[in-house]
């Protein structure tokens, strides 16, 4: 099995969106036995809280609930119990290699290089706009599942 976890600054947002649309079409494409998701924070501050209002809003648009998840902190045991640590930003992998460690294994990754556009996933805490996170993540969710297929299922 395949353990990802995907990581934003407070597990709110960005990172739980990831967690629930890669969870959507892992289920999808029947490979739920094969790959287990889940999300966590770099940081303390929304710890215990569920994910933000707007984003429950746009991933309840796509038809994909997100019930019962609250934001959780980065262990260092994450980076042996997860295959891949996949972070939303700059910040947050250095954050991640900071919290874990450093990264001897490549375990830890950018969501937006498993897309043809890099870069940082658009942080709607501060531009408001959900729809870009949703672009962004869903883009990433995508290339990552399909490089998953081709390597490792």
């Amino acid at each position: 099995m395949i353990k990802i976890l995907f990581v934003c600054h407070g597990n709110i947002c960005r990172s739980p969106m990831a967690e629930f649309v890669m969870k959507d079409m892992v289920q999808a494409a029947g490979l739920q036995d094969e790959i287990y998701v889940e999300s966590a924070a770099t940081s303390t501050e929304e710890i215990g809280n569920p994910v933000y209002p707007p984003a429950r809003r746009k991933l309840a648009e796509h038809g994909i609930g997100c019930a019962g998840k609250t934001a959780r902190q980065l262990r260092r045991q994450d980076y042996e119990t997860f295959d891949l640590l996949i972070g939303m930003d700059s910040a947050n992998l250095r954050n991640m290699r900071r919290m874990c460690g450093g990264d001897e294994e490549n375990k830890i990754h950018a969501m937006m290089d498993y897309t043809d556009r890099p870069g940082e996933v658009a942080d709607p805490w501060y531009t408001g706009n959900f729809e870009d996170t949703w672009r962004d993540v869903n883009a990433g969710c995508r290339g990552l599942l399909e490089q998953l297929k081709r390597e490792a299922l």
